[in-house]
């Protein structure tokens, strides 16, 4: 479980990242800020249900969170699209 949990922690700290950068982006320069801050609503939810679900299961044992694991996953990649069409809008 301390693997999951390590697991957890990296990507939590990665997507927090990008998160911030995200921010300071959309608060700083004129790209496409609409875009920037859409990218943040599945980054940030995908966080939550990712790193979350691997918590909460690396705690508790639950097992019926794995399925939950993988809908954060989506979320985050989904993030990560949103914010690389920002940045080819750009360009």
């Amino acid at each position: 479980m301390l693997s999951a949990w390590e697991k957890g922690v990296q990507y939590h700290f990665l997507h927090a990242l990008a998160l911030l950068i995200v921010a300071v982006l959309a608060a700083r320069l004129a790209i496409v800020p609409t875009l920037l801050h859409v990218s943040a609503e599945p980054l940030s939810a995908g966080q939550i249900l990712f790193s979350g679900s691997i918590y909460l299961l690396a705690t508790t044992g639950m097992r019926w969170l794995g399925p939950v694991t993988p809908l954060g996953g989506v979320a985050l990649m989904l993030g990560w699209l949103v914010l690389a069409w920002a940045f080819l809008r750009v360009g």
